[in-house]
């Protein structure tokens, strides 16, 4: 196999350090990095998942995908902020410029992951431990936050290797260090390893990547089939996987929820909730470039039942109209009464929207939406979302982008204190 030379940069912390320089850029006096705080959806009601978590918030023992409201049970002082998913992409896409510079060949794992091929760039930028600390710090002046890099000659080698110790460290995991740096690390912190097969592993005393590592292959073809095959290559550095030149974040569905605080039962209100969600679901459609086919809505009642309707559509849309109506649809035609305590929008298979087919059925006033649309969206994206608001919305407690109930400005940092 030709030799590769492969980095790995991962945001620490992603999604808090980036609401931490967009509030610092903002005139905010606190640095959120410093202080116990979360990234955490639906703040409002207590019921969100942690989304990311400040380092002293960690002294806690506040998790990643723990509810708030064990989080607060934790340290009650904790400041609590909502996710901005379109802030997120912008940083993203702004780290993705500056590694550009680096290699042609970068591709994007996730939204705050990416691979980049080293492997043609000694002569301009050296080594690639040189180039590492490079990108580190240059991401770091210039966009505000930290970054780990790991360096090896596989794609899974330098991801576990940015896994190494965090926030804003360099590691190198070239195979000659794997039984050093690597084997000695208990088998959940392997790449490719769950919490289903970390307990099978364990049953049977494996309980290092090392002790996985020195196990006979065909050991773990009859545990786990072909994935014990794969962890255990991956146990031992083996992994030939290509940088994938990818430019884009692969988004395979968009969302937006609400928990609410009082029970629905008026179906206007209901619609009014679902009005409020589809606006963000669609403007984040129009965002990306996407027309969607399927719609769905999720419901879930003051038992704490909860369930979900999806409709297919005949011809892709992404104007908010549209959208609303199928979701008023299959809401009309999923609840059965009783009284909603949350509420869902998604849409999904998504085609990009310059490839839109023209449906012979299409109503007339259907372009004349898009236009709409992308008239309100040029007017928000220059005021704020709140520039622009529909009547339905006008002296009523419902957010009309995101779709909380009772929202309101809270003093802490434009952030969420309870």
């Amino acid at each position: 196999m030709t030799h590769m030379d492969v980095l790995h940069i991962d945001a620490n912390a992603a999604y808090l350090s980036w609401t931490a320089v967009e509030l610092l850029e903002k005139g905010c006096p606190i640095d959120i990095r410093t202080v116990p705080s979360v990234i955490a959806g639906d703040p409002e009601n207590r019921h969100g998942i942690i989304l990311a978590k400040s380092i002293p918030a960690k002294k806690y023992g506040i998790k990643t995908g723990e509810s708030l409201f064990e989080a607060k049970n934790k340290c009650p002082s904790l400041l609590v902020f909502p996710p901005d998913y379109d802030l997120y992409m912008c940083c993203s896409n702004a780290m993705y410029q500056i590694l550009l510079e680096y290699s042609p060949l970068v591709e994007r794992y996730s939204i705050d992951e990416c691979f980049l091929d080293y492997t043609a760039s000694h002569k301009l930028f050296g080594s690639p431990v040189a180039a590492a600390h490079a990108i580190k710090n240059r991401i770091k002046t210039e966009l505000g936050y930290t970054v780990n890099v790991g360096v090896s000659s596989t794609k899974v080698l330098a991801k576990m290797a940015g896994e190494l110790k965090k926030p804003n460290l360099v590691h190198t995991l070239w195979p000659e260090e794997i039984p050093a740096k690597m084997w000695p690390l208990p088998i959940g912190a392997l790449f490719m390893v769950g919490h289903a097969t970390k307990k099978k592993l364990e049953s049977i005393n494996i309980r290092t990547i090392g002790e996985l590592a020195q196990t006979k292959k065909e050991h773990m073809k009859a545990l786990l089939k072909s994935h014990g095959l794969l962890v255990w290559n991956l146990a031992n550095g083996i992994d030939d996987s290509p940088v994938t030149l990818n430019s884009e974040i692969l988004q395979k569905s968009v969302g937006n929820s609400t928990t609410i605080d009082h029970d629905v039962t008026d179906r206007t209100e209901a619609h009014i909730i679902l009005l409020a969600l589809t606006e963000r679901v669609a403007m984040r459609l129009r965002k990306l470039g996407y027309l969607t086919s399927v719609v769905s809505v999720s419901i879930k009642n003051n038992s704490f039942m909860r369930y979900t309707h999806q409709l297919k559509l005949s011809n892709s849309i992404n104007s908010t109209t549209e959208i609303y109506e199928n979701v008023c649809r299959l809401f009309d035609q999923s609840w059965k009464g009783e009284p909603l305590r949350h509420l869902g929008v998604h849409v999904s298979d998504f085609q990009a929207s310059k490839t839109r087919q023209i449906c012979m059925f299409d109503r007339s006033d259907s372009s004349k939406l898009q236009d709409i649309d992308k008239a309100v969206d040029k007017i928000r994206a220059r005021y704020g979302t709140r520039a622009i608001i529909r009547g339905s919305f006008v002296n009523g407690s419902i957010n009309p982008i995101q779709g909380g109930v009772n929202d309101s400005e809270y003093i802490m940092m434009g952030g969420y204190e309870q």
